[in-house]
């Protein structure tokens, strides 16, 4: 039976780690996801991959595509795109290491690491600013209707795409405002998480809704705050059954729609960005054969 990866859909982990890898070059990256795909997934892990890699197969999947990079109103959105993408969640922090060092492991006869992330849930899943995080998610069958690929054949069928982030916050700035101006930026009030219909236009809220897109661009987020040398700030992830959703919204949130700017980008900037194909299980196992593998 295929089914999806199946951390996609369980609830945000206490802890996380996110890998990011690339091909060696002059490595033959078959026989490590021949085995990976032999050797079982994790339910606490997802694996996913980049469309350069797939590329470097001579495969293809439908809909997947590289970041894009988009730049505009002082905005830069920076597309850092990788072959490989690895979410490793559980509560303990010490076991998602081993797990990381054992993929790493299983991966270095023809991969290399690029960027290693530990992420964390935070306040019951709030961000590092205070205001809850996924508000408005889907749940039960209209999360995996927003996440998973469906009715495209039992290769792909229980896939998904996912897109990564990692955006940096510059929360002395942010704490700088009052909680008024605080709550306009976001659309809603860090009191008691409801949105209020007078926020300013470009209150993130408003920039971002998903209902408020034609076709309603639902997604999965999953995403957790992080603490690094390199700042704080949230790993934003977000699983859909196609990209278009997730890119539709950034657009808007850049100013291509309505040429209005996401007050997210008065404090906030996404240093990285990804996208990747997670492909199926079957049997606890991943299933490549959409990748002939």
């Amino acid at each position: 039976m295929t089914t999806s990866q199946p951390a996609i859909l369980a609830p945000v982990p206490a802890h996380a780690r996110y890998l990011t890898v690339n091909a060696r070059a002059g490595a033959d990256p078959k026989p490590v996801l021949r085995q990976l795909a032999a050797s079982g997934l994790a339910p606490d892990m997802v694996l996913s991959l980049g469309p350069g890699l797939l590329r470097g197969l001579g495969a293809s999947i439908p809909g997947l595509r590289p970041f894009p990079s988009i730049s505009g109103s002082g905005i830069e959105i920076l597309s850092t795109q990788s072959d490989l993408w690895i979410w490793i969640g559980g509560d303990d922090r010490g076991e998602i290491a081993k797990a990381g060092n054992a993929i790493a492991a299983t991966l270095s006869p023809a991969f290399d690491r690029v960027d290693l992330t530990d992420g964390f849930m935070h306040d019951g899943g709030r961000d590092l600013t205070g205001y809850e995080d996924g508000t408005e998610n889907p749940e039960g069958d209209d999360a995996v209707a927003a996440a998973l690929v469906r009715g495209a054949g039992p290769r792909l069928d229980g896939s998904s795409f996912v897109a990564v982030q990692r955006w940096v916050h510059d929360l002395a700035h942010f704490a700088s405002h009052s909680e008024a101006e605080r709550d306009d930026m976001i659309g809603r009030r860090i009191a008691d998480n409801e949105e209020f219909g007078d926020a300013p236009a470009s209150a993130h809220v408003k920039r971002s809704a998903q209902e408020s897109f034609a076709p309603e661009a639902f997604m999965l987020r999953r995403s957790m705050p992080f603490s690094s040398a390199d700042g704080d700030g949230l790993m934003f992830v977000a699983f859909g059954k196609s990209l278009d959703t997730f890119e539709t919204v950034l657009r808007r949130m850049v100013g291509e729609e309505h040429g209005i700017t996401d007050a997210l980008f008065r404090f906030s900037r996404p240093v990285t960005g990804g996208y990747y194909w997670c492909p199926p299980c079957v049997g606890g196992r991943l299933d490549l054969s959409a990748l002939g593998l």
